[in-house]
């Protein structure tokens, strides 16, 4: 497999090292042209926080040409344990309420849905990650000729395949 000596890349991943590893060893492009951007989870809440415009400086900056929103099948589980631990604790307990209300009553400030689905992304991950490329792809800064996707990387038996979908 040849590799991409010029294309610059930037992916958007979550915290398991394991992936940016992948990415280095399985691209075709020179791991000197790609750009790491590691978040908890690698979606965008809204158009204009804090990651796309982390995105939208290094389009420019770095003369990205690619973006990819690489997510694995273990970021579900992850934020499901993390809503188990929520609702555990009383004191949350008790603030969530606070805020599903918010959240359906106080539009535009709150987002829609659940606190569920805020901390998921979407009502599945799969949905918060074509969110995502979506808000990428059609943000009124980014160029038109830089191209977004999104990469699953499947976990068997502790190795990572990719799937550009």
């Amino acid at each position: 497999m040849s590799r991409d000596e010029k294309k610059k890349v930037l992916y958007v991943i979550g915290m398991d090292h394991r992936v940016e590893r992948f990415i280095k060893k399985e691209t075709n492009v020179n791991p000197e042209n790609i750009i790491i951007l590691q978040r908890y989870q690698p979606l965008i809440s809204h158009p204009l926080d804090e990651i796309m415009r982390d995105i939208i400086i290094a389009v420019f900056k770095e003369n990205v040409e690619e973006i990819v929103v690489a997510f694995t099948d273990d970021y579900q589980k992850n934020t499901e344990d993390i809503l188990i631990h929520i609702n555990k604790n009383k004191e949350t307990k008790d603030k969530i309420k606070t805020l599903e209300y918010l959240f359906n009553n106080t539009k535009p400030e709150f987002p829609a849905g659940t606190v569920s689905e805020w901390l998921q992304g979407g009502k599945t991950l799969r949905d918060g990650v074509q969110k995502t490329v979506h808000t990428i792809r059609h943000h009124p800064l980014l160029p038109s000729h830089v191209k977004v996707k999104e990469l699953f990387i499947k976990q068997d038996n502790e190795k990572l395949t990719g799937i550009v979908v």
